[in-house]
């Protein structure tokens, strides 16, 4: 391992110490620690002795560190989906379900990913298309009726057979990593990492008939809005990306790309499940 970049959530002074810890680290290593100037000038680096400063993040490197909540870790993936770059995630969130690690006896945590002390996992992204762009989710896009707007009226379809049409305040369409995030809220089905498919569920269905559906990997989705006059918001990985407007339809794919996560050897999706969802009943 040669070079490793570096992404970070917003509260520096929670991270600031475990990035000395990983830069000590990286030097132990002889691996090169290379930073945008973003998340440089985040935490007053300078480049030299190991530490590289680069206008955005490197497209080439041999690992990437996540260190955030799951937006954090869902940013670095999606920005090293498709290359098989592994995100080696610390957990500095609420829930963390993406965390490879948490933040405690860091220095030997990072003493492991720099020595490739670990397993990684392939988890699929989500495609969404429009003639306006394309977007791609790590864990989920979502269609939103518009604050303070009448109710959503969206009619959907898969493999060129439409299924339904249905009035609600909005609908979820879910990886399987994705699936313990709004789906779960939504109450859809928990899909175990590994399974192959996708999942759409909806938010405060105005129907007794509308119910979460698992998809096959292989079928297309196409969303319509088919309200006469109100456009609906789209979220990827629950940040606002666009808007729907009436009468036009989103594609959406399945595991175009993949993102690599690492994982401590021995982990598994049930023990995820159990020891982040456990904590948060405790």
């Amino acid at each position: 391992m040669k070079t490793a970049s570096v992404l970070t959530h917003r509260r520096v002074a929670e991270t600031g110490p475990a990035m000395r810890e990983l830069i000590a680290a990286a030097r132990r290593a002889g691996v090169r620690v290379v930073f945008s100037e973003e998340e440089a000038g985040k935490h007053k680096l300078r480049a030299g002795d190991g530490v590289e400063v680069q206008p955005s993040m490197p497209e080439a490197a041999d690992l990437c560190i996540a260190m955030g909540g799951d937006g954090t870790i869902l940013a670095a993936l999606r920005t090293y989906a498709g290359t098989g770059v592994p995100v080696f995630a610390v957990n500095f969130g609420e829930v963390g379900f993406l965390a490879t690690v948490d933040p405690d006896g860091l220095a030997l945590q990072f003493d492991r990913a720099f020595a490739g002390d670990f397993e990684t996992i392939e988890l699929p992204t989500i495609s969404v298309g429009r003639p306006d762009g394309s977007w791609l989710a790590m864990n989920d896009i979502s269609v939103h009726r518009k604050p303070g707007h009448r109710v959503a009226d969206l009619a959907y379809g898969l493999a060129g057979e439409e299924i339904g049409r249905v009035r609600c305040d909005g609908l979820v369409v879910a990886t399987p990593q994705g699936s313990t995030g709004y789906n779960l809220a939504n109450g859809g089905p928990v899909m175990a990492w590994g399974v192959e498919g996708y999942v759409v569920s909806f938010v405060a269905p105005h129907s007794l008939t509308a119910r979460a559906l698992v998809v096959a990997p292989g079928d297309l989705l196409t969303i319509n809005n088919a309200s006469r006059e109100e456009a609906v918001e789209v979220h990827v990985d629950g940040r606002p990306t666009c808007e729907l407007p009436p009468g036009e339809d989103l594609h959406v794919e399945f595991a175009l790309s993949h993102g690599t996560l690492a994982q401590l050897p021995g982990a598994s999706f049930y023990h995820r499940l159990r020891e982040r969802f456990g904590r948060l009943a405790r």
